[in-house]
């Protein structure tokens, strides 16, 4: 197998990619696919490669979204955790591609390698320093502060300046109304940090983007290079 696109599957030892390599798949990612529904069975494990997934909680009528999955890392944690499911909904964001693995399997391989299981559990912690942050802006942060974060990491992801998001997309992802959102990006806008027109942002300025985000940015992504690499 060539050096994964996955950063996960990249950093594993030979021996444990030699246990995953059989039975990863190559797939499509399309925007909107479900790759885990709420408290519904989770029959395979996603590693993307490109674009990125949303993991949204959610409660009645409301969804908010409390991560992001891309090229960083993989979806399927309660699997990791020695389980099968989640009251999350997981669901493509920025379309892509990537690999994929059916559960047992996943279950199968890390049953046979120690290594395997401790290194995919240091994703589920770093994945863990992310929610518990996004807590943290949501709770503590303005709008448009919580914005540049979000775009920042979505950066982080797409490997690309020109970001393909909405409004109505970027309203659910920060649990604020449309006109938040619009307040939020002109904020961006008028500091010279981003562009947009209908449909997508570019990202101007990435190191003034960074200063702007404070200490809303950098934390869970320190942890990860921590853990992973």
């Amino acid at each position: 197998m060539a050096s994964s696109l996955n950063k996960l599957l990249a950093s594993l030892s030979t021996s444990d990619l030699i246990l995953l390599e059989p039975h990863l798949e190559p797939v499509n990612l399309g925007l909107r696919k479900h790759l885990e529904k709420p408290n519904r069975r989770i029959d395979a494990v996603y590693f993307p490669e490109s674009g990125f997934a949303s993991v949204v909680a959610i409660q009645r009528n409301e969804q908010v979204e409390v991560g992001l999955i891309g090229r960083e890392g993989m979806t399927g944690l309660p699997i990791v955790l020695g389980n099968h499911r989640s009251p999350h909904a997981t669901y493509i964001q920025a379309a892509g591609k990537g690999k994929c693995i059916r559960s047992a399997e996943l279950r199968k391989a890390m049953r046979t390698s120690q290594s395997l299981r401790d290194f995919l559990l240091k994703w589920v912690q770093a994945f863990g320093v992310q929610t518990t942050h996004t807590a943290i802006a949501n709770a503590q942060s303005k709008v448009d502060i919580r914005l540049a974060r979000w775009l920042l990491m979505a950066h982080d992801r797409i490997g690309d300046d020109t970001l393909p998001l909405t409004h109505e997309f970027l309203s659910l992802m920060l649990a604020v109304r449309r006109p938040g959102v619009t307040d939020a990006l002109n904020s961006l806008r008028k500091q010279g940090l981003i562009s947009y027109e209908r449909g997508q942002i570019t990202i101007k300025d990435r190191k003034g983007m960074e200063r702007f985000a404070g200490e809303s940015y950098g934390t869970p992504e320190a942890e990860y290079r921590r853990l992973i690499g």
